[in-house]
Order: structure tokens, then C-alpha cells, then sequence
């Protein structure tokens, strides 16, 4: 994440840990009855060959996830307080309309025809579309098991990045232009150029169990991850030709 602060940690504890437990509290005070929060699986970690699940230990490592954890910590220790039922919601990377970061720039690249050395990537990654997203929140929000609880989210199809990429360019309409090229070398330049987190996001695995949401709440993704690819690509082709319309209009 791009922090300019010198004191990162400090800055998102202001939002993240303070602003949502007065949040909490007021919502309390109010009667509120129930608050789904919408942490991070950044709690739980960047990287893991296995699966995270609710089981899994907490282990942030940047000041956006020890500042989503420690939210976390704080909601529990107010709904004892307070009899404020909290339900944690930890997604994966969300995507859809209106995305950005990273995401968005892969969509750029891709919808340029850009070719991308990424083909030797033996990984997988859970994401959610934020349309699967939303209706999880809503279950939380009204169903009666979900109080006190703790639900990790995904759209439930692991991809590897070469396969995102494939999916994302068939999507856009336009080739997947994927190169083979060492993963080690890839990882080499990482540190020599000091991107290493960048190519560990790219070649690491990071996935996902929400097999509990599913049976306690009987939840189900109502999109496919293609449905969700597809709506994303629609956005962002619209937007591509909003822009264009005005370029041209200015040149007039």
C-alpha cells in the first residue's frame, strides 16, 4: 500500500481502530443491534500455501492489517460490553466496478495488448466480486447464526494469476499475452529492485476456506467469478470510452 505517512500504523489506527470503535459504541448507544464489519484477510496473513479458515492463526504483517486485527479485538471486547451483536466479515481481493490499484492497472495493461512475462506462475488466489461480497454482508447483517461470529469470504474459484490474467483478457475481448520467465529470476529482480512484495503478491498463493459461512448461513456466491469478470470489464470498457469521447471532444 502507498502510505506517505512516516508513521503508517499510526495513521490507520486513527480510522480503522478508533473511528470504528466509536462507531461501535455510538451504533450501541442507539440501539443498533447488530454491526458487520468488513476487516481484511490481511489479518490472517499475505501468503499461505494452505488455505486460510476462521482457524487459522491471526498474523498481520503491514499497519493495515494490525490495524484491521486490532479493530477487530476492539469489536469484541465492546459487544461484551454492550451486548452489541458483531459479526467480522474478512474478504479476499475485491473486484468489480469501480476497482483500482492494482487490479485496475493489470485491466490497463491487458486492454493495451501489453505482452507480460507472468506465464510460468504456478499459484492460486482467492478473490470475490463485490456483488458476491454485498450479498454475504446482507446475510450477515439478518441472519440469526451469524452474531459473534467470525467469516472469511471468496468467490469460491481459486485461480492462478496467469489463469486471472486469461479470464480478465476474455473478459475485455482482447489475446492474453503471457511470456514464460523464471519465477526465481522474477523473484531476484524483485529484491535487487526492492518490488520484492509486489512479485510475492503476483507469484504467492493466498486462498481462502469459507466452507463456514456457507454451511452456518447457507450462503452461496449468487455470481460466477466470470459473471463478475465480465460486469468489471464492462465498467471499465465504458469508462475507457467516456474518456475517449471527451479527449476527442476537447480536440474539436
Amino acid at each position: 500500500m502507498d502510505d506517505p505517512s512516516a508513521d503508517p500504523l499510526t495513521e490507520f489506527r486513527k480510522v480503522n481502530v478508533e473511528g470504528t470503535a466509536q462507531l461501535a459504541l455510538e451504533a450501541a448507544k442507539a440501539g443498533v443491534k447488530r454491526l458487520v464489519y468488513i476487516s481484511s484477510i490481511k489479518v490472517n496473513g499475505e501468503e499461505s500455501a494452505i488455505a486460510y479458515s476462521t482457524d487459522s492463526p491471526v498474523a498481520p504483517s503491514d499497519p493495515y492489517g494490525i490495524s484491521k486485527w486490532e479493530a477487530e479485538e476492539a469489536l469484541r471486547r465492546i459487544e461484551a460490553e454492550t451486548g452489541l451483536e458483531v459479526v467480522v466479515v474478512r474478504p479476499t481481493l475485491v473486484y468489480g466496478p469501480g476497482v483500482k490499484a492494482n487490479f485496475l492497472n493489470m485491466m490497463k495493461i491487458i486492454s493495451k495488448g501489453i505482452p507480460l512475462p507472468l506465464a510460468s506462475i504456478n499459484n492460486k488466489r482467492s478473490l470475490i466480486y463485490v456483488g458476491n461480497l454485498v450479498d454475504a454482508l446482507a446475510v450477515c447483517a439478518t441472519h440469526p447464526a451469524a452474531a459473534g461470529k467470525t467469516y472469511l469470504v471468496s468467490d469460491g474459484e481459486d485461480v492462478s494469476t496467469p489463469e486471472l490474467l486469461r479470464r480478465v483478457a476474455f473478459a475485455l475481448g482482447v489475446p492474453a499475452r503471457l511470456l514464460q520467465f523464471p519465477v526465481l529470476l522474477m523473484k531476484l529482480l524483485g529484491k535487487l529492485t526492492g518490488k520484492s512484495g509486489a512479485v510475492n503478491r503476483l507469484t504467492g498463493s493466498l486462498t481462502v476456506d469459507s466452507s463456514k459461512i456457507r454451511q452456518e448461513l447457507g450462503w452461496t456466491p449468487p455470481f460466477s467469478m466470470e459473471e463478475g469478470l465480465l460486469e468489471t470489464a464492462a465498467w471499465f470498457m465504458s469508462t475507457k470510452n467516456t474518456k475517449n469521447t471527451k479527449n476527442t471532444k476537447k480536440n474539436l
